[in-house]
């Protein structure tokens, strides 16, 4: 029975590798930061009775930035593999608190790379989740592991820098440490400060009278927008492979914000021009274009490939807003 040791697993991603994990009898440990509120949400169905025998799921308080509790975690836990999740994952954000996120996507890291270096278990299995924003602005119509990496916001600079530190770490101590380069993926679970649950919620709200507008900021940026479940066995195939390696994940297809406005409004019969009004606040000092994958490395070693088409996705999170909202007979059949 293997161990995993989650950090960020109050997430999207993060919870859904929880539910992925133990379905595999795994043990899984989570970390989670000391809030004045409650941020579980995501996790609360795995909860239970730590008076019950045979636990397979604990949590943790902690935090990537502080070395000790993290460097405590481990040495409880003993993990097997070590699932690096933890982020300030907002974009736009990263903007305003630089620094911050820095801290927890860069320098966190390379903290975990540390510890890990210097534990007495010598064969744990480290992912470290990077982003397709590293790529920014690109040339290349599609980007796969060897695109160089062109990074437009402080947090796609900061996923760069832990990148480069896992390679540096893989190579210098030989240790296992693979990069995942996940390209968009949503979910119902996504945060609704994210353009996609912003729709989706946003459809909701309108449809129940709660609002009039939904505000975003450019509408013609296009991203390559996957489902977070298909995702969360990509992130554990990368972890079983014979030897550590980076790979993207992707669906190869790009949609921009409009194309995702039209088809959510599209499914209640809404024409989205009518709800839709453009705030100056919500876009990026740098803005990012395009980006779309290659999943062909993924495909061909790990055997995997996307499940969920970009109209599912679409419709999978907006059925999920609605029914919070007990509007679930206004999606068209």
């Amino acid at each position: 029975m293997k161990t995993a040791l989650i950090i960020g697993i109050t997430g999207q991603t993060g919870s859904y590798l929880a539910d992925f994990l133990l379905k595999k009898k795994y043990i899984v440990h989570g970390v989670i930061r000391r809030s004045s509120t409650f941020n579980t949400n995501r996790i609360q169905h795995l909860f239970k009775d730590p008076h019950e025998k045979n636990l397979k799921f604990f949590l943790h308080y902690g935090d990537i930035e502080d070395e000790n509790s993290l460097q405590k975690i481990v040495e409880i836990s003993k993990p097997d593999e070590i699932y690096n999740m933890a982020a300030q994952s907002h974009v736009r954000t990263s903007f305003d608190i630089p620094i911050y996120t820095s801290n927890s996507v860069g320098i966190g890291a390379m903290k975990l790379f540390e510890i890990v270096k210097n534990f007495k278990k010598k064969n744990i299995r480290i992912y470290q989740a990077s982003s397709s924003e590293m790529f920014g602005n690109s040339s290349k119509t599609t980007q796969n592991e060897k695109t160089p990496f062109m990074p437009t916001s402080p947090y796609a600079a900061a996923k760069v820098f832990a990148y480069h530190s896992a390679l540096i770490y893989r190579k210098s101590y030989n240790m296992f440490i693979s990069n995942g380069i996940l390209f968009n993926h949503e979910s119902p679970r996504r945060l609704s400060t994210f353009v996609t649950k912003k729709i989706t919620v946003g459809i909701a709200k309108i449809l129940a009278g709660e609002t009039k507008y939904i505000y975003l900021g450019n509408l013609y940026a296009k991203r390559d927008w996957g489902y977070a479940v298909d995702y969360v066995e990509a992130i554990w195939k990368i972890l079983q492979y014979k030897k550590p390696e980076d790979f993207v994940i992707a669906t190869n297809k790009a949609y921009s914000i409009k194309d995702f406005l039209e088809e959510a409004f599209n499914q209640v019969g809404l024409d989205w021009k009518k709800y839709v009004k453009i705030d100056e606040r919500y876009k990026r000092p740098y803005e990012l274009n395009y980006l779309r994958g290659d999943y062909s490395k993924a495909k061909k070693l790990l055997g995997w490939k996307p499940k969920t088409n970009f109209k599912k996705l679409v419709r999978l999170m907006l059925e999920y807003d609605l029914k919070e909202h007990g509007l679930h007979d206004k999606l068209k059949k």
